[in-house]
């Protein structure tokens, strides 16, 4: 008896963290290929895996993501999931807005309001219908970044048990089940071990690439890496008199092998020009040069670090030279300027030490080899880290430690301004698990511009009483 099998293709892209650059041919591929198996007859799906939006591209920061929406719109993808940049970089209002023009579903079962309805863009899954009758469950899920959800007025829930729940509550109204997954490889593969009901796990958020996929059980893994340099295509063959899956394959497509055109870099030119000219606004005026050094204190980080020190009320504060990407001039300073300037996706944070753990960052923090270091990840945009630059946090000649004017001691309790990105604990493993409050949704550069403003308008009140006085 001649079985009767059916052909349905998968397109995934995941983390493309807004690197446009090889999109043009991403689209032009994708759009090709849905084009190629409709003539026929096969079922063809595009799917992201979050993490497309990233607010160190001006097009992105300039159209608030809504211009990543728009690339999605057009290259034709069926459904997205939300990765950490979309979910815990953009305030809340800006992501209850981002997907209205979308002509896609956005899929996520483990993300709800703090009254646990659901929001209005946003789906738990989707159940999808081929021509040929098969049905196909898409579940979506992405990394459970409790504190900065929460901070931002959203609740997440842990995603493995919601997604085998939903897979459960769908199993028998399809015949397939695929899960859009922003978990991580680890998880992934703990997904898939505990729950034997989806077939297919696209992958992201730690940036693993499976150029084959990857059985686990009876689920195929697959992933693409980052940026952009792959796209994703997953086989499923299915007996369709049997409603059973027979095989399933994974491939990887390097983007690079595509066809290229002479308008794709003046399109990748447009997306950075449009950008940059939403962001062409004066925000504030520096009487002087703010300039920049890697490997010492400058005039760039004192502003910096009095600008944190204002905006979070804490002893004193604590970066790395490395997240200036820059310097500024005196005269006008633009959103574009700051843009470029501080690129990352990093919140400020303060965080509540006893004296001998605020001690013992400073310690670490001598460090001879970190300066020199390269920093990937962490919403880190940079390059090195940069000497580790001190606010208000000082010792005297006799070798004692202050913060402001205080003397740093065992048993008292100082507040230390600092990035999100030292709190993960990959340098300074008793941050991790200190008390801290996580500034959100604002990001570091909105600090910088808060002081700027905050110097500015003080500046015209010094100004305008002494001209008072005089007259």
């Amino acid at each position: 008896m001649q079985r009767n099998v059916e052909t349905i293709h998968i397109y995934h892209t995941n983390d493309i963290h807004s690197h446009f650059d090889s999109w043009p041919k991403i689209s032009r591929y994708l759009h090709s290929q849905r084009k190629l198996h409709n003539s026929v007859q096969e079922a063809c799906f595009v799917f992201d895996i979050g993490d497309h939006v990233d607010r160190s591209h001006p097009f992105t920061e300039g159209t608030s993501g809504k211009g990543n929406v728009a690339l999605l719109n057009r290259a034709g993808y069926d459904a997205v999931t939300i990765g950490n940049n979309e979910g815990i970089t953009m305030s809340k209002r800006a992501l209850s807005t981002l997907y209205e023009s979308a002509d896609f579903d956005v899929v996520l079962c483990n993300l709800s309001e703090t009254d646990g309805s659901l929001p209005q863009w946003l789906k738990p899954y989707r159940i999808y219908k081929t021509a040929k009758g098969l049905s196909i469950g898409v579940i979506g899920a992405t990394a459970m970044y409790t504190d900065f959800y929460e901070k931002l007025g959203w609740h997440i829930e842990e995603p493995r048990r919601l997604v085998e729940s939903v897979a459960e509550q769908i199993r028998h109204s399809t015949d397939i089940i695929v899960c859009l997954s922003h978990l991580g490889v680890n998880e992934d593969r703990l997904l898939a071990e505990e729950c034997g009901l989806i077939d297919v796990i696209l992958g992201a958020h730690t940036h693993h690439l499976f150029p084959e996929g990857e059985m686990v059980n009876d689920a195929l893994l697959a992933a693409t890496g980052k940026f952009g340099e792959y796209v994703g295509h997953v086989e499923i063959h299915i007996d369709t008199s049997k409603k059973k899956v027979i095989g399933k394959v994974a491939e990887v497509v390097h983007v690079s092998g595509l066809e290229s055109r002479e308008e794709d870099v003046q399109e990748v030119n447009d997306l950075i020009q449009a950008g940059n000219q939403a962001l062409e606004e004066n925000v504030f005026f520096t009487k002087m040069p703010l300039k920049q050094q890697l490997f010492m204190d400058s005039p760039m980080s004192s502003f910096f670090g009095r600008a944190m020190i204002e905006y979070t009320g804490a002893d004193c504060a604590m970066f790395n030279a490395g997240i200036f990407l820059g310097s500024l001039d005196k005269g006008w300073v633009t959103k574009r300027m700051v843009h470029a300037l501080l690129p990352h996706p990093i919140n400020p944070c303060t965080i509540t030490l006893d004296g001998a753990e605020l001690l013992e960052v400073h310690r670490l923090s001598s460090n001879e080899s970190w300066p020199e270091t390269e920093i990937k990840g962490l919403g880190f945009r940079g390059t090195y880290m940069g000497k580790m630059i001190f606010e208000r946090l000082f010792r005297t000649d006799d070798g004692e430690l202050f913060a402001g004017n205080r003397k740093v001691e065992v048993g008292k309790t100082y507040k230390l301004a600092t990035l999100d990105m030292f709190t993960f604990g990959f340098f300074f493993p008793i941050l991790k698990q200190a008390e801290k409050e996580y500034h959100m949704p604002e990001l570091i550069r909105d600090v910088f511009i808060w002081y700027g403003v905050k110097r500015d308008r003080q500046t015209d009140l010094d100004v305008r009483t002494a001209r008072y006085k005089r007259e």
